[in-house]
């Protein structure tokens, strides 16, 4: 997967936007202005994803590529790696699950100015 692929599939996101908050190389992926994916565009080795807790624990003991968010809340967020050990059907749809649990956190006003374009 690479990173023009992986924001392709993003970009179709509703309320989506991206900026580089912390330097010229860390992209971060956003929804209602909260970030739901943080990659750095240089190397684009792994990606930052939030995951149900749950999930993250069953899916850490499944693939060697995926690990407990790197600079995140461990229990919330995983890094996945972009280097093909992670599938890349389940890579766009963690990122797609990432992208509903923020999207779901935001107040019900912002949620709805998302649906309506």
């Amino acid at each position: 997967m690479t990173l023009e692929e992986f924001r392709a599939h993003c970009l179709k996101k509703p309320g989506y936007s991206e900026n580089f908050p912390f330097d010229q190389v860390t992209l971060a992926m956003r929804v209602g202005n909260k970030i739901f994916a943080l990659m750095d565009t240089d190397l684009f080795l792994s990606i930052n994803l939030k995951c149900d807790p749950e999930r993250a624990v069953e899916l850490r003991e499944r693939y060697a590529g995926i690990v407990p968010g790197y600079h995140m809340n461990k229990q919330h967020w995983n890094t996945v790696s972009t280097d093909g050990s992670v599938p890349t059907k389940l890579l766009l749809e963690l990122a797609d699950h990432s992208y509903e649990l923020v999207r779901d956190s935001l107040p019900k006003k912002v949620r709805g100015a998302l649906e309506q374009g």
